[in-house]
């Protein structure tokens, strides 16, 4: 099993990196079995049935779409997490566990967003 896969991007990712794939925190995993060479686990949902089984890195390339853009910095991530606290798929619990995941100190205070998406915003409050 290899210890780092090549993102479309070009950057390699390890099983500790996350990464944007399909404008959602993902991480690798690497399977054992014939029919999955590895999968992509969204950050918060993953072990849910979620997870993105691939067979080879060819299928990820074919997949990859445009909201797909790899390692992002700590500014990125923080941005991300803005516009997904305007978004009312997110709710404040993901929101929570996603900042303390993702490789940036994003203060949802300073967000400027009152709610964090979340039942309030998803009710149009």
């Amino acid at each position: 099993m290899p210890d780092t896969l090549e993102l479309p991007t070009g950057e390699e990712v390890t099983p500790e990196d996350v990464f944007l794939y399909n404008d959602y925190p993902y991480r690798l995993v690497w399977l054992d079995g014939d029919e999955y060479a590895f999968e992509l686990s969204p950050l918060y949902w993953g072990d849910s049935g979620m997870d993105i089984p691939f067979h080879d890195r060819e299928a990820l390339v074919d997949q990859w779409e445009p909201e797909s853009r790899g390692l992002l910095t700590e500014a990125e991530w923080a941005d991300w997490l803005d516009d997904a606290s305007d978004d009312p798929r997110f709710d404040d619990d993901e929101l929570a566990a996603l900042a303390a995941e993702l490789p940036t100190d994003w203060d949802h205070e300073a967000s400027g967003d009152d709610t964090g998406g979340g039942l309030l915003d998803r009710l149009g409050f």
